[in-house]
C-alpha cells in the first residue's frame, strides 16, 4: 500500500527489513544497543560485525532516543537504532512516539531521504501491534505534514497479520 503525504511517499510492505532498498533502516534497539534477536539479530547477521562495533562505541542510549551507525553489508547505507519501550515499564505510548519521531528527525538532520521502519517494540518487548501501528503511523504522518526533506518512509512488517493491522489503521487515518 502506498499513499502520498505532503510530497512524501509512505509505503507499507510485508517482508524482511534487512532487504530494504532505502538509505537507512531503523533497528528496534535496546538501550545497550546489543544486536541480539528479532530485527536487531537479523541486522547483525546480514550487516556484519561493523554495525555492532559502532554500537559498542556509542552505547548506551535512552528509551525513545535514536542514534545512527553504518549499514555494514546491508543494502541500506545506515542503520538508525531507535530504542522503544518494553510493555509494563510505564509511559510506553509516549516512549514509542519519541523513538519514531527521533528517528525521523535524525534522518532529516543527516540528509537521509528514504528510510524503512519495523514495528518497533512489538517483538520481545511485548508492545501490542495495533497500538504500535496507531502511534507510529500518526507520528509519521504528523511529521511528514510539516517541513521535511524526507522523500520516502516505508514500514516493513514481518508477516501478513502485522501488515493488515498497519493497513487497516493507515486507511482509517486517511
Amino acid at each position: 500500500m502506498q499513499v502520498t503525504i505532503n510530497n512524501t511517499l509512505l509505503e507499507l510492505v510485508e517482508g524482511d527489513i534487512t532487504e530494504a532498498d532505502t538509505e537507512a533502516i531503523v533497528n528496534a534497539a535496546n538501550e545497550a544497543l546489543v544486536l541480539g534477536g528479532g530485527v536487531a539479530g537479523a541486522i547483525r547477521t546480514k550487516g556484519g560485525p561493523a554495525i555492532q562495533r559502532e554500537c559498542d562505541q556509542i552505547s548506551p542510549t535512552g528509551i525513545g532516543c535514536a542514534v545512527k551507525t553504518t549499514g555494514g553489508n546491508l543494502k541500506a547505507k545506515y542503520v538508525i537504532h531507535a530504542v522503544g519501550p518494553r510493555m509494563g515499564e510505564g509511559d510506553e505510548d509516549a516512549k514509542l512516539k519519541s523513538a519514531t519521531l527521533n528517528s525521523l528527525i535524525l534522518a532529516d538532520r543527516d540528509g537521509i531521504k528514504t528510510l524503512t521502519f519495523p514495528a518497533i517494540s512489538t517483538g520481545i518487548f511485548g508492545f501490542p501491534m495495533d497500538r504500535c501501528a496507531e502511534i507510529m503511523l500518526q507520528t509519521t504522518t504528523d511529521y511528514l505534514n510539516a517541513d521535511t526533506q524526507i522523500e520516502k518512509v516505508v514500514f516493513c512488517l514481518y508477516g501478513l497479520g502485522s501488515y493488515k493491522i498497519f493497513e487497516t489503521i493507515l486507511n482509517a487515518e486517511l
